[in-house]
């Protein structure tokens, strides 16, 4: 599978004029579902559904249980584009790669951004079947290197130097618990910690990213929040606990994408609950709340 560092932005470009050609509809929020949310897709009114591989330049979802499709129309009043399945860099792409459809979505006007993960509860407070808002991340992968805005900064989506103090809306965030109070549904928020994968962490890694603030542990999110941030986008993220981290050599229970298949099952109901309700609510977009604006590049 061939891997690209940096892609031009005819690229961006080209894949968002394909999607563009097959909309009714201008789309404002953007979506990106794991696994498990097909009910919820279901749920999108005048639908219109366009696989990954008929995209130019898309790459292809390659993971269990990801649909790999894109799929737009109304969602609780909202004009929403669904990433039913997401890219994730140990499938052997680029972080631009990973990060394309973000950019595809900005060229189509979407303004709002909303990512969902798996991931595994580090905070010892957290049980399987929580829900968490991110408050804010720890991306590892790019602080070593691989930045998903490595190489000539794209001066159409962002400026070269990138702010992220508020990567996560505040104010979507503050939505989000209001929601998640008004349908009695359990909403922690805490830092999510993004690895690359596939193999799931040491007991020895878990007790260094519970050491360093983590909360929950996840193998995506983070690269493609930093790119929509960048290209001034407001995101929000939500992190479904699957598991429990595992701390100790000595434990017997061990963690599978089985498991985690099996567990986000389970908490689909409370996410989609959750997700509707943001969407009914959710407040007009406002560039001021953006750091990333044009007179910061």
């Amino acid at each position: 599978m061939q891997s690209t560092d940096w892609i031009p932005e005819t690229h961006y470009r080209e894949a968002a004029a394909s999607v563009r050609a097959r909309l009714s509809l201008q789309p404002t929020v953007g979506l990106v579902l794991g696994s498990g949310l097909g009910p919820l897709v279901e749920e999108i009114q005048d639908a219109v559904s366009i696989p990954f591989q008929e995209i130019p330049h898309w790459p292809t979802a390659t993971v269990q249980g990801h649909a790999g499709q894109l799929v737009a129309g109304t969602l609780e009043g909202q004009p929403v584009l669904v990433m039913q399945g997401r890219i994730h860099f140990y499938e052997g792409y680029s972080m631009a790669q990973v990060t394309l459809p973000v950019r595809v979505m900005r060229l189509l006007g979407i303004d709002t951004l909303v990512l969902t993960n798996a991931a595994g509860g580090l905070n010892r407070s957290f049980r399987a079947g929580d829900l968490m808002v991110i408050e804010d991340h720890i991306f590892l992968a790019g602080m070593a290197g691989y930045n998903p805005l490595r190489g000539p900064n794209q001066g159409t989506f962002g400026p070269r130097f990138s702010i992220h103090t508020h990567t996560y809306s505040p104010q979507l965030r503050t939505l989000a618990r209001r929601v998640a109070d008004e349908l009695g549904i359990t909403l922690h928020e805490g830092v999510y910690v993004s690895l690359t994968g596939p193999s799931f962490e040491t007991p020895a890694e878990v007790r260094m990213l519970r050491a360093l603030g983590g909360d929950a542990v996840g193998m995506s999110t983070a690269a493609e929040a930093i790119v929509a941030y960048h290209a001034g986008m407001r995101v929000l993220g939500i992190s479904s606990i699957t598991n429990l981290a595992i701390d100790d050599t000595a434990a017997r229970e061990e963690v599978s994408h089985e498991e985690v298949l099996r567990a986000g099952r389970q908490i689909v109901p409370r996410l989609a609950a959750l997700l509707r309700g943001i969407l009914r609510q959710l407040p007009p977009f406002d560039p001021e709340e953006i750091e990333n604006r044009p007179e910061h590049g």
